[in-house]
């Protein structure tokens, strides 16, 4: 029921290869900035992407989240790899039922000159 939620829960489902319930943290029309250099537009499409990742069965590590900025039911979440590359950031949007819903994914920064 926080926005931090999110990033707890999509650790849990990668590591337990549940492709679905990572698309199900999301709304059903976002944006995701993966893989690198392109989008995946839509809940079904993450899925897919997901069921792709979690098929060569990675193991996700839960990341200290940075302070977490609200306004007017839309929050940005962000946690700093423990790889020291970047940081991770996420636009989510408060649900009717009171849960929080990632609209903009953007899991890896990468430099322009990169993509």
């Amino acid at each position: 029921m926080r926005p931090e939620d999110i990033t707890r829960l999509f650790v849990e489902r990668s590591n337990a290869g549940d492709a679905a319930g990572v698309a199900a943290l999301y709304e059903e029309d976002a944006v995701m900035a993966y893989p690198a250099g392109e989008r995946t537009v839509g809940r079904e499409a993450i899925r897919a992407l997901w069921a792709k990742v979690l098929a060569h069965r990675p193991v996700f590590t839960q990341e200290t989240p940075l302070p977490t900025l609200v306004a007017d039911g839309i929050a940005l979440t962000s946690t700093p790899p423990r790889d020291g590359a970047g940081a991770r950031a996420q636009v989510v949007r408060r649900q009717p039922d009171g849960s929080w819903l990632r609209l903009l994914d953007q899991p890896e920064f990468v430099s322009p000159a990169e993509v």
